[in-house]
């Protein structure tokens, strides 16, 4: 299994921040480079406990699709996606908030299982987590100057 933490430090209340790490629409922004889109489940505004998304974007020059559940949610304090179908053989994305003197600090929790045995784990090795961590530093980027701009 693979894990990947990220501390991103952001300028703006708790609330605000969390509800744009949930907003399908700022996603899509975000993720504009990987052609991005949510196609099914919510795919507009803020997601919630139970809801899904279906995602369908371009990595690694294929278009794949990736459909998550929220399956667990704290307002302010935490959610949780998870897969539900996509290439991966698990998922979980763990979005974590703390608040101290008007600063937010945002933790990505990201663990997830590749299939196809040793040719995924070399893959993963090679290219996937950097990949993954990437995405998320761009995706922190965006989430981080639209929050500090309200």
């Amino acid at each position: 299994m693979t894990r990947i933490k990220i501390r991103t430090k952001i300028n703006a209340p708790i609330q605000t921040v969390f509800d744009i790490s949930r907003d399908i629409d700022v996603h899509q922004k975000s993720a504009s480079p990987t052609k991005e889109t949510a196609i099914d489940g919510i795919t507009s505004g803020l997601i919630n406990y139970n809801e899904t998304v279906t995602w369908r974007g371009k990595h690694f020059g294929f278009y794949l699709t990736h459909k998550s559940r929220i399956t667990a949610m704290n307002l302010y304090d935490y959610f949780v996606d998870e897969m539900e179908d996509g290439k991966f053989k698990s998922f979980r994305h763990e979005h974590l908030f703390i608040e101290k003197n008007g600063l937010t600090v945002m933790k990505d929790k990201i663990h997830y299982e590749v299939p196809y045995g040793v040719f995924g784990e070399l893959f993963d090795f090679l290219f996937l987590k950097n990949h993954m961590i990437n995405f998320v530093l761009a995706r922190n980027k965006v989430l981080k100057e639209l929050a500090e701009s309200k």
